[in-house]
């Protein structure tokens, strides 16, 4: 990497383009929601990156592209910043290529839509509910999070119930990338090659337009439902899953005391219940009520779609909602990302968990069923104890995408995925994208002289 390059040469080299290197600026575009694990609180948070620049045409970034080359400068793709586990953070400075000015919807059709990466969920879903189409999934950060960020940074949320992963064949159907070559080149990827920039944190290409597949969209009710066990509440979640004649968009189960951290919410939260928080369709709710009443649940709160679009959504208690509200109270908490896929593997963890440990699931689709799965919230002591409950899960048969590291592999299958690898040898043969966030890389050593 080039360490004594003069940034001002870079801002008149890019003359017409908008950049910044206000330390101020700098320093929230530098950073995420990293924050949640104390262990890359320490490890992350004096990453600064040297500039950033806001493009708004694919031709703009192709003139960064060939810019950061020629200066052998380190650069990294941030959507708005709502990641976790420092995805954004650049670990060796450089430049911050802003996509939130590149926000345009290309098309919109029923099934499918072309976008660029700095679209915001929430205002997609509103243009496409027009045609009576919605987004299959999004996080709970949907109000302010990209779906190019979604891509290449997030993986589930509400909708997973029904579609899945992200990285599940159909639900990116093609993607326009950037290339850091010593020519860049736009260059699109379609069906099964689209993997190569899914949950890769901008390491393997700066995306410019994506197509994606699409849900019809219901009018969602909002629902609180509350147990006086918490796996009651868990079959509850999971029969409700399993349920293919009720229309579902948000299964989301609280242990108590996770419930005392809804803070706005606790006029519906009866003390030492469990609840489950939920987005049902509106056409469903009879049939949905007599689940509830079949599982010894009460309903406290419920909203209809019309009056949900007013307000704070559920979704914004759920998935690493709930970490925030948690860490809101109590910061000494943190979370782990757990799969249990089975309710009788859940039951055992959740009779061993104690105080130290509180369990919330989400249930999503893997494969042709759905699974238990969930963020379950930490009393943080030490690092040491942390990876000891996750080797505690992990023998049990739980898989564990740690959230605690900031490389691709190690928060996820742990294995290094020698396809996206390869990939990322050929479109960036200098290692100048995002650096240190892919270990299966192996940096050139042209790229440090």
């Amino acid at each position: 990497m080039n360490t004594d390059i003069n940034y001002q040469t870079v801002v008149r080299e890019l003359a017409g383009i908008e950049t910044t290197s206000d330390r101020d600026r700098l320093t929230k575009l530098s950073l995420d929601y990293y924050h949640f694990s104390p262990i890359l609180t320490d490890k992350l948070q004096n990453k600064r990156g040297d500039l950033a620049v806001f493009p708004t045409t694919e031709a703009e970034v192709l003139q960064i592209a060939r810019l950061c080359v020629k200066y052998k400068l380190p650069l990294t793709v941030r959507g708005a910043g709502t990641g976790n586990y420092g995805q954004c953070i650049p670990l060796e400075g450089g430049i911050i290529l802003d996509i939130s000015k590149m926000n345009q919807i290309k098309w919109l059709k029923p099934g499918i839509a072309c976008v660029e990466p700095g679209v915001k969920m929430a205002a997609f879903d509103k243009k496409a509910r027009e045609i009576g189409w919605e987004l299959r999934m999004a996080p709970s950060t949907y109000r302010t999070a990209t779906i190019g960020g979604f891509v290449g940074g997030g993986s589930v949320g509400m909708g997973s119930v029904n579609y899945g992963q992200i990285s599940d064949r159909g639900n990116l159907r093609r993607v326009r990338i950037v290339t850091m070559e010593e020519q860049p080149q736009v260059i699109e990827l379609q069906g099964d090659e689209v993997k190569n920039v899914l949950h890769a944190y901008g390491t393997t290409g700066i995306i410019t337009e994506l197509e994606i597949s699409l849900a019809p969209a219901y009018p969602w009710q909002e629902v609180i439902a509350v147990f006086d066990d918490f796996m009651t509440a868990a079959k509850f979640g999971q029969a409700l899953s399993d349920s293919g004649g009720i229309v579902k968009k948000l299964v989301s189960i609280h242990a108590d005391p996770i419930p005392r951290y809804f803070t706005a919410l606790q006029n519906y939260l009866p003390q030492g219940k469990h609840c489950a928080l939920l987005m049902v369709s509106e056409y469903d709710f009879a049939p949905f009520q007599d689940l509830v009443k079949e599982y010894q649940g009460e309903i406290t709160y419920s909203k209809s779609a019309s009056e949900a679009l007013k307000g704070t959504s559920l979704l914004e208690f759920t998935w690493n909602h709930t970490t925030l509200h948690a860490r809101n109270v109590d910061t000494n908490l943190t979370y782990l990302q757990t799969f249990y896929f089975t309710l009788e593997r859940l039951e055992k963890l959740y009779q061993q968990a104690g105080d130290e440990i509180m369990i919330h699931l989400e249930f999503l689709r893997a494969g042709d069923k759905a699974v238990p799965a969930g963020l379950q919230l930490i009393r943080y002591t030490t690092e040491a104890r942390l990876n000891e409950i996750i080797r505690d899960r992990e023998v049990e048969g739980a898989f564990i995408a740690n959230p605690h590291v900031f490389t691709i592999e190690d928060g996820g299958n742990k294995q290094i995925d020698p396809q996206k690898v390869a990939f990322k040898q050929k479109i960036d043969p200098y290692g100048l994208l995002n650096p240190g966030k892919m270990r299966g890389y192996q940096k050139p050593v042209e790229s440090s002289l």
